[in-house]
């Protein structure tokens, strides 16, 4: 039995920046050189994503257009792993580019997925919202008619 057991953890990958074991979600983000200029620029980008999900809340085709955009980056992130995979190192210190996209799937295409889900979130209430003052102008008018057939 624990013949096994060192077995399954000598099988558990350690990270040669920081010689973690990934066990983890959380270790990987660790095992990250977080300091890389790419890196760097790609934490912007999202600040800036965010940033225009927060500002084009009021302008409703702005927000459309933002949301396509961000949606076609994350359908394009495998392209975009595959092709960072082929070139890290014109660019990177290191090789975070597997076959299986975790690294991209984990910062790149989840913050964008959050912002896309807060855009439709904002678009649910916009519609809840809606409907609402649409009801209310409804029973209004119901309200009014009502009175005025009592009237005559």
């Amino acid at each position: 039995m624990t013949d096994v057991k060192a077995e399954n953890i000598s099988s558990i990958p350690i990270d040669g920046f920081s010689n973690l074991r990934i066990t983890s979600i959380w270790t990987f983000l660790m095992s990250v050189q977080w300091s890389e200029p790419w890196l760097i620029g790609l934490v912007v980008f999202h600040i800036v994503c965010l940033c225009l999900t927060v500002v084009t809340c009021k302008y409703y085709r702005a927000q459309i257009c933002h949301f396509l955009l961000m949606v076609g980056m994350v359908y394009s992130a495998e392209y975009l792993n595959e092709l960072a995979a082929m070139n890290w190192r014109s660019f990177s210190n290191f090789q975070y580019f597997d076959s299986k996209g975790m690294f991209i799937s984990l910062v790149y295409s989840i913050p964008l997925l959050l912002n896309t889900v807060i855009i439709v979130m904002v678009w649910v209430y916009r519609t809840f919202s809606t409907m609402t003052e649409l009801k209310t102008l409804q029973l209004k008018r119901k309200a009014r008619r009502e009175k005025r057939e009592k009237n005559d």
